[in-house]
């Protein structure tokens, strides 16, 4: 009894959490607040219900399908929010008028598609290095 409470629990916030999600593509103001909302809340509200699924089957085969899922979308959801967070970046879609810093700005070259790095504050002035 009590496992069925629990497993309904579990999807149940999953897949409220997942509807924040959704809430998140349609109310935030930019592409990156956008991904932010999306990568969190969905990765938690899918893992949430995966953890439903693997209580409600309680077998050992859905238990590793589980797993196996929930580690897939918490090691591939932030690379895939940086890299699309990135080209919409680099292609030039606006930030919301609200943001405050923008440390890309002027360190991106269009020519080259390269990045250049802030100045290093932990190399001496003789350029050396540490000892």
């Amino acid at each position: 009894m009590i496992i069925e409470w629990l497993t309904g629990f579990t999807i149940v916030v999953g897949s409220g959490f997942m509807l924040v999600a959704a809430l998140g593509v349609l109310r935030m103001p930019d592409l990156l607040t956008r991904m932010h909302a999306t990568t969190k809340a969905g990765v938690l509200g899918a893992g949430l219900i995966m953890i439903g699924v693997a209580l409600h089957f309680a077998s050992g085969p859905v238990l590793a399908k589980a797993v196996a899922i929930i580690a897939f979308l918490i090691l591939t959801a932030p690379v895939a929010a940086h890299v699309i967070g990135r080209a919409g970046y680099f292609m030039g879609l606006s930030l919301w008028d609200k943001t405050t810093v923008d440390e890309l700005k002027g360190r991106y070259d269009e020519a080259t598609h390269t990045l250049t790095s802030p100045p290093d504050t932990d190399t001496p002035p003789d350029g050396q290095g540490r000892a």
